[in-house]
């Protein structure tokens, strides 16, 4: 039995599709549809690769012949659990509180085959070190990029690079959302080589 090579990502992310397509694969893009609320004391990890393994798990049943691809991520600020700020004031304080600390993001990665019924799961963390930022300065930037959507309340793909003053991991892909390094291994692991055309 050949292994599926048919790709699906688990996500309606445009970032996510966008660090995907990076790899020169053909994918398929799929939103599951899954209860995200954490668990009492969960830790940021296995809060991560919970969600991960539950929202390739979702879509299973509808793609059997598939490698899904799943990740999710949370922000860490001391022990807290950052959300999405929603508004620009709550944008504002969360930049604010960061001032000359450190975040870290964990992103959770699943690559699930359908056929198999087989997982691979890990989780890669990443730290931006924040630098000691004015009120006007934070201002401008949440006016200038409105990451509104965005947990912590930053993007750092764009103008939010100049917030910070050190960053720190293995993979700043993973900052993003999906940790490339690690999938390139797992998608090997299942046989599907992004620099050997006849694996996929």
């Amino acid at each position: 039995m050949t292994m599926p090579t048919k790709l699906l990502l688990a996500s309606s992310s445009s970032y996510r599709r966008s660090l995907l397509e990076r790899l020169g694969l053909e994918f398929q893009s799929q939103s599951p549809d899954i209860d995200e609320s954490p668990i009492p004391n969960e830790s940021p990890k296995d809060l991560v690769k919970r969600l991960s393994l539950g929202k390739a798990k979702a879509l299973a049943s509808d793609y059997p012949d598939h490698l899904i691809i799943a990740s999710d991520q949370v922000a860490q600020f001391g022990q807290k659990i950052l959300g999405k700020p929603h508004t620009v004031e709550k944008a504002i304080g969360q930049l604010s509180s960061f001032n000359g600390q450190s975040v870290t993001f964990h992103t959770g990665l699943c690559l699930l085959n359908t056929r198999t019924g087989n997982y691979q799961l890990d989780t890669v963390p990443f730290t931006v070190h924040f630098r000691e930022l004015s009120e006007q300065q934070i201002r401008f930037y949440i006016n200038e990029e409105r990451p509104l959507d965005c947990a912590g309340s930053f993007m750092c793909e764009g103008l939010g690079i100049t917030l910070f003053k050190k960053m720190e991991g293995d993979d700043p892909n993973s900052l993003i959302g999906l940790p490339l390094i690690r999938l390139t291994e797992m998608l090997n692991n299942e046989g599907v080589d992004p620099l050997n055309p006849y694996t996929h």
